[in-house]
């Protein structure tokens, strides 16, 4: 059995020390406390290999001799005493070679292991991860509700989740970083590195707060920001020191938080709010030559010494005072030097516990396993410089007691262990406490020792003189015990006296209540961070491990962080001032005084940048998903020949599908499948035209110069991929996946005479199942194999057939390609940017060929927008990108839209256009808050909706009057020009001519007036009903838009009109029923003022681009030709 931990790291504890001693002499029978003390330490604590040591004699020692005389008998006892000690000494010895050798051999194994372990510790931490949480489907990483959220360990990570955890849950501090903002006068100045270094760090900082305050993700990635701090560092992969990264983190934080209280006057940092945060102040006071010096420091994380204390008081003592001192718990006093009184602590205490110290012996640091005790609230009264007198005598009463406390327990000793019978010349008096220790009766199967000669004793005793010895005995017992219990009740009252010697409440004055613990397990040269903090809404403890993110007990944190038992322990504490409630109040509305939570409590442009992530993870989630329902769907069927030919592919399992293959891994699957296919000898050539025409052409809705271009796109794609195939290709062309010539001749020989109109590129396009089912059907019928559709490999192409554009080919697993939005002009150019940037692709790879495709639409979109716009046709119907350009948006503005279609998941119909998709995407995940305004962007995008929706509601309603349809036609055109109002006062080309909406308006109002009139006049009772409803529901509330706007003088002639009507109706004669009817809605027709307006919402209408354009060219013409539009 091996002793304690604590012991094997240094500490002698006397207790400990005397139980051993007990224990082996139990054991052994042997009473001679040296002989036991240096077996004890040769076997380093190991009683085994003590009672090894001791028992080490041979048998001739055991053989019992002939009964001798006295003097013999002593002359005896003397040489065997002699001879087993030397025995003992030198298997002493012999144990020590040996053991010094095995030391060295396991230094050296220590040495290996810990050098592997630091080379593999990326790994071990992520599959810690991995194991803990981070598991491979998007599934299991949505948020639960209420749950906070864990921070991923990018590689040697874990100590900045640590410490970010802990900060980000001191509410103050969040609230510092969330809100922290440079007015542009301060950023110009900003010039050195450290400031825009500083600057970068607090944003990326910001935005992992809003993630971790905000986001639908169980984990967030803290990269960006691990990133600009490992810059900072010898090495990016070496295992960081908690206190060496919070300082780090601390003086980054000051420096930023200077800029933005005073622009970086280093003179007055009391305004920092770091500063005031976490960093205070203590007098430090020597004395030299008699007279007493003082002087004020500063200070942030207060460094500690574990080693030799036993609790936080005690290390706060050793460290406050480099002096003659009394401990409540230690014996040791160290010489006269300074004293450290705190006269300024920060809100936030934190207090670093060293725990290395340097192997002289092995040449590298060890870590201090010793156990550490600290409360959950600390008063920090006694460190105070304001309380130094009372301090002062605090501690002298301290010192009295434990030499009272000294004294009492020497005396209790002296009663209740006697001096041992073997010790001479007072040796005894000299030991102290410790080494004085009981005799016990030894086991009875070893022999008895023969220490003493023997004395001479009277032969007989008198029953008188028994009695009185009896009665001595009896009252000396009875004194003794008295004596013993009066020196426990003192040591008790003494003990009581010490324990509540800071306890009153003067010195309680100021309570620090514990906030996190830091922990950190394994050695000192590698090992594992992680954090437990209290949550002040909860009143529980969590446990914050990377990813993990669990409710914990105060038991729990005993165990893993007072040490002494296993190798993890507290290495950092941190204390909160108790007496300070807004540290933990969280964020409430100044208006109702609620708690704000979430995304409530963020920014405006911290609350846009959570929602933009919130949308790609649900994307993400999204793609996950149909990826898991395709994988499913696709899992092999097949008879087992098809099986065989793909056994040598990775079987691919439901649950864990990769996100998107990579397009290596495509091509890589592509070939493997096309060794078992039918038409082996084309495959390559035909999957090289298939990409090259991977384009839908016929933009017919587009200019005609832009059709023409994407026309000549095509045919020099198909012409080159041709030339690249081989030349002797046999009949079974046919056959293949795709026929080359056959999509060639279709797309360029279709005649224009054939194509539809406008109404029918407006029609629901056919869903991919029927597409499938058709190409299913195909197939069969063509006697082909019917499991090559059911299970055909995965990068396998086919062909998709799109009305007005002929046929183009896609990718089987291309679960994102949507026909209809391929119609539309903004995906159009896409595609057709895609192709003009084919050539910087395959050169340079897929973010050249980005950079290229981006020009390209650009450039096209900038010349169309400087088209005229004309009755017929709008070009900013036909892309975002062109109503931005007329409408002079920002470049960042532009920018980003164009590259969020160019990462539209529609684009996944080939390799080429997936990988400069994913590029997209990498770029548009780069874009920080501070890099434009997203208030500005979103509202631009709105504008732009609104703009459609404008254009829809004139549309319809044209249509709707065309068809005869007044009463609808008025809504949509009276909804149409209140939306176009607001958009026309922020720029006049935001929105639509008003006239020709209300020109209609007019014309609908007049002719809907014009009916209710007439059904008002029948006076039977439904028709009365419909002429009310209709007057109620659309002509009243239509005039009160009309007279609040600035109305016209059309618009007045026309509402005086109306009114003049209805009037003309009270000089008539008419029922009673009529006049009551009338006079219910006559006063609302004259007076326009009186109330609310209401006007009935529309149905929802489509509005598409696509769609748009051509409803435009189609109503303008029928106007233009008084013909009818057909509406579907």
């Amino acid at each position: 059995m091996k002793v304690e931990q604590d012991c094997e790291h240094g500490e002698n504890s006397a207790n400990l020390n005397e139980m051993l001693l007990n224990q082996l002499r139990e054991i052994t029978g042997i009473q001679d406390l040296q002989v036991l003390q240096s077996a004890l330490n040769a076997s380093q604590g190991d009683i085994s290999h003590a009672v090894g040591l001791l028992t080490l004699q041979t048998q001739g020692e055991e053989q019992v001799p002939e009964e001798p005389s006295a003097d013999q008998q002593r002359e005896a006892s003397n040489n065997h005493n002699n001879q087993a000690k030397d025995d003992l000494q030198t298997a002493i010895e012999l144990s020590l070679q040996e053991s010094q050798q095995a030391q060295a051999e396991e230094r050296e194994l220590h040495r290996a292991l810990e050098a592997s372990a630091e080379e593999n510790a990326a790994q071990v931490k992520r599959k810690r991860s991995e194991a803990s949480g981070e598991s491979c489907s998007p599934a299991d990483w949505i948020r639960q509700e209420g749950c906070p959220v864990g921070i991923r360990n990018v590689g040697n990570t874990c100590w900045f989740s640590a410490v970010i955890q802990s900060l980000f849950h001191l509410p103050v501090f969040r609230r510092l970083v969330l809100n922290y903002c440079l007015s542009e006068r301060v950023l110009e100045k900003c010039k050195s590195h450290s400031e825009k270094r500083n600057i970068a760090f607090m944003q990326e900082l910001r935005c992992l707060f809003a993630l971790m305050v905000g986001s639908n993700r169980r984990f967030v990635d803290p990269s960006a920001a691990v990133e600009l701090l490992r810059d900072a560092f010898r090495t990016s992969e070496a295992q960081q020191d908690v206190s060496e990264f919070t300082h780090k983190l601390l003086d980054w934080l000051e420096d930023a938080f200077q800029l933005a209280a005073n622009g970086s006057n280093p003179e007055d940092k009391q305004d920092n709010p770091m500063v005031q945060l976490f960093y205070g102040t203590f007098v430090a006071q020597r004395v030299h030559d008699g007279k007493t010096l003082s002087t004020i420091e500063q200070f942030g994380q207060y460094p500690l010494q574990v080693n030799g204390f036993n609790n936080l008081d005690e290390c706060l003592e050793g460290a406050m005072v480099e002096g003659e001192i009394e401990s409540l718990h230690c014996d040791q006093t160290v010489s006269s030097g300074q004293e450290r009184w705190f006269s300024k602590l920060p809100p936030v205490l934190t207090f670093e516990l060293s725990r290395f110290e340097f192997n002289q012996s092995l040449g590298r640091p060890e870590k201090i396993h010793k156990k550490l005790e600290f409360p959950q609230v600390m008063y920090m009264d006694r460190y105070l410089h304001r309380n130094v007198e009372q301090t002062h005598g605090r501690r002298g009463e301290v010192k009295r007691l434990k030499d009272q406390l000294t004294v009492l327990q020497q005396k209790l000793e002296s009663q209740t262990e006697p001096e041992d019978a073997g010790s001479s010349n007072g040796s005894d008096c000299t030991q102290t406490a410790t080494q004085r220790t009981p005799i016990h009766k030894p086991f009875t199967q070893c022999r008895p020792p023969m220490d003493g000669p023997l004395h001479p004793a009277p032969h007989s005793v008198t029953e008188e003189e028994l009695h009185f010895v009896r009665s001595c005995l009896t009252r000396w017992r009875t004194e003794v015990e008295n004596n013993i219990n009066e020196l426990k009740a003192s040591i008790d009252k003494v003990s009581q006296a010490l324990e509540g010697m800071y306890s009153d409440n003067s010195l309680c004055q100021v309570p620090y209540r514990l906030h996190a613990v830091l922990v950190h397990e394994g050695q000192a040269s590698a090992g594992h961070y992680w954090a437990y903090i209290y949550d002040h809404t909860r009143k529980c403890w969590l446990k914050y491990n990377d990813v993990m993110v669990t409710e914990s007990t105060w038991e729990e944190l005993v165990r893993d962080s007072y040490g002494g038992m296993t190798n993890a322990s507290a290495y950092c504490l941190m204390y909160i001032n108790d007496r300070l409630p807004h540290l933990i109040a969280e964020d409430t509305d100044d208006e109702t005084g609620q708690v704000l939570q979430g995304m409530d409590s963020l920014p405006p442009i911290l609350r846009r940048y959570v929602r933009e992530d919130n949308r790609w993870f649900q994307q993400e989630l999204r793609e996950w998903e149909e990826q898991f329902c395709q994988a499913s769907q696709e899992e092999p069927s097949a008879p087992s020949e098809h099986n065989n030919v793909n056994s040598e592919e990775p079987s691919t399992e439901p649950q864990h599908p990769k996100p998107e293959p990579t397009p290596e891994s495509n091509q890589e699957q592509s070939h493997e499948a096309a060794e078992g296919a039918v038409a082996e000898p084309v495959q390559e050539p035909v999957q090289k035209s298939e990409e090259a025409l991977a384009i839908p052409v016929g933009l017919e809705s587009l200019s005609p110069q832009f059709s023409e271009e994407v026309k000549q796109v095509a045919e020099e794609a198909a012409s080159t991929s041709l030339a690249e195939s081989q030349p002797d290709e046999g009949p079974d062309r046919s056959q293949s996946p795709v026929s080359t010539v056959g999509v060639e001749t279709e797309m360029a020989g279709q005649p224009d005479s054939e194509q539809t109109g406008p109404e029918a590129v407006s029609d629901p396009q056919a869903e991919p199942e029927g597409s499938e089912e058709t190409e299913a059907e195909a197939a069969s019928a063509e006697g082909g194999p019917t499991e090559t559709i059911h299970s055909r490999p995965v990068n396998e192409v086919s062909e998709v057939e799109i009305p007005n554009v002929g046929k183009i080919v896609v990718l089987s697993e291309a679960d994102g390609y949507n026909e209809e939005l391929m119609l539309t002009p903004a995906m159009q150019g896409i595609i057709l940017a895609i192709a003009k940037a084919r050539q910087v692709f395959d050169q340079d790879g897929p973010e050249a060929g980005l950079i290229k495709a981006f020009h390209e639409e650009y450039s096209r979109l900038y010349e169309l927008s400087q088209e005229e716009t004309t009755p017929h046709q709008d070009p900013r119907l036909q892309h975002v990108l062109v109503y931005f350009f007329q409408n002079k948006a920002p470049n960042p503005i532009i920018e980003r839209t164009l590259l969020e279609q160019f990462g539209d998941r529609n684009l996944s119909f080939d390799d080429r256009a997936v990988s400069i998709m994913r590029e997209a995407r990498a770029k548009l995940r780069l874009i920080r808050p501070e890099d434009m305004d997203m208030e500005e962007y979103l509202q631009w995008q709105d504008d732009y909706s609104m703009f459609k929706t404008v254009f829809a509601y004139l549309l319809t309603g044209l249509e709707q009057y065309q068809n005869g349809k007044i009463r609808e036609a008025l809504i949509y055109l009276a909804h149409a020009y209140q939306d176009n109002t607001a958009l026309l006062k922020t720029g006049e080309r935001k929105g639509v001519d008003q006239t020709l909406i209300a020109l209609y308006r007019r014309k609908c109002l007049k002719e809907l007036n014009e009916n209710a009139a007439t059904l008002f006049k029948t006076g039977e009772e439904n028709d009365v009903e419909e002429a009310v409803t209709i007057m109620n529901d659309c002509v009243i509330p239509c005039m009160h838009l009309m007279v609040r706007d600035s109305i016209s003088q059309e618009d007045m002639e026309v509402i005086e009109a109306i009114r003049n009507h209805w009037c003309s109706y009270l000089e008539q004669d008419m029922d009673e029923s009529l006049q009551e009817k009338l006079s219910e809605f006559l006063p609302r027709v004259l007076d326009c003022s009186a109330e609310r307006v209401v006007l009935k919402e529309p149905p929802k209408v489509r509005k598409s681009p696509h769609d748009l354009c051509s409803r435009l060219a189609a109503v303008m013409e029928s106007i233009h030709s008084t013909s009818i539009v057909t509406v579907k």
